[in-house]
């Protein structure tokens, strides 16, 4: 079956599609498999369609998008899940904005109930000129692989105790502030479900070279996965020449899409020269602070977010013995304490 897209999502964006596809009613539920479906009603909060090139477009009752199959667990969003099977008339849901689609099992209220889709069918691609023979579309098919002997560069790690926490704020003033000085800087953003906005603002301030976990093939991670993803796409931004990367991790470190699993993994915490914590409020701070030297064993070098946008904050997060700045306000400071603990580390490293 031939149909025309009205909307395709960023998460099947390396797939390059037009707007004319080919479908079969034989559905893999599998994450990342490419999926077509119609909307069904409208909405007037979280009503928004991420494009291929990041722009958002308002859907409507009717409209034929293409998106892909995945889960979420968003404290402040949806959480949804992959149904064991997904078949052609199937109703399923719009997760995020960024086009994974699952089946909706709870929502935050601030976002309302979300888009129905009822699933038209699989995306067919015909990887051969002339082929008759389509094969089921994945976002795997275009995802970057990796280098197994990439040459280490340094990372700073963004971590949050949860969602909104100021992670792309700080992690776009990082990113500006070590281009000032000539550094050529990778951004990455390491876990989440895929939206490609976050990744974008680190090109806008400076980035030389970007990536997510949807150039890896993953629509969203998870603990099980986010490790393995983490190694392609630090290791795919270092071989394509950065001096250091500015990875922000989805969610939080107690959230569900594996940023403890690559904390806490050998090579990538070798990595990592500094650990920025963005946290919401004083009592986040404390919290995240313990955990990251208790169940980690890490120490945390910055402290940033919401919980520093003023002195009240500030000056609590500095009674705990951590440096605080908030990114918002006084990008440059925040980015010139980054800079200092990166020289620390090389003068340690170098005595």
């Amino acid at each position: 079956m031939r149909v025309h897209l009205d909307k395709i999502a960023s998460v099947t964006r390396n797939l390059q599609l037009g707007r004319q596809v080919t479908l079969t009613p034989e559905i893999r539920a599998r994450h990342g498999a490419v999926v077509v479906g119609r909307v069904r009603g409208e909405k007037a909060v979280y009503n928004q369609l991420e494009d291929v090139h990041g722009r958002m477009s308002v859907l409507h009752d009717g409209d034929v998008i293409a998106g892909a199959l995945g889960h979420r667990n968003a404290l402040r969003g949806y959480e949804g899940v992959l149904p064991e099977t997904v078949q052609a008339g199937d109703v399923l849901h719009l997760l995020n904005a960024g086009g994974v689609i699952g089946r909706a099992i709870s929502a935050s209220p601030d976002v309302g109930a979300p888009f129905e889709i009822e699933i038209l069918g699989q995306v067919l691609l015909f990887q051969q000129f002339g082929s008759r023979i389509g094969q089921p579309a994945s976002i795997e098919a275009a995802a970057v692989s990796g280098r197994a002997n990439a040459r280490p560069v340094p990372v700073i790690y963004l971590a949050g105790t949860c969602m909104n926490a100021g992670k792309t704020h700080a992690a776009c003033a990082l990113v500006h502030r070590l281009s000032q000085e000539g550094m050529r800087v990778g951004g990455a953003k390491l876990t989440g479900v895929s939206l490609l906005r976050d990744v974008l603002s680190m090109r806008d301030y400076g980035a030389e070279a970007i990536l997510d976990f949807t150039d890896a093939g993953a629509a969203c991670t998870g603990p099980e996965t986010s490790a393995k993803i983490a190694h392609i796409v630090l290791s795919e931004l270092a071989n394509r020449g950065v001096d250091l990367i500015v990875a922000e991790t989805g969610d939080g470190i107690m959230g569900e899409y594996g940023v403890q699993a690559i904390l806490a993994e050998p090579e990538l915490r070798a990595w990592g020269r500094v650990h920025v914590l963005c946290a919401n409020d004083p009592v986040g701070v404390v919290g995240a602070l313990e955990h990251f030297h208790n169940v980690l064993g890490l120490n945390v070098d910055i402290v940033t977010g919401p919980a520093t946008d003023n002195r009240v904050g500030t000056r609590f997060v500095e009674s705990l013995g951590v440096p605080a700045c908030n990114a918002r306000s006084f990008p440059r400071q925040f980015g010139d304490l980054a800079l200092a603990k990166l020289r620390s580390h090389v003068a340690r490293h170098a005595a």
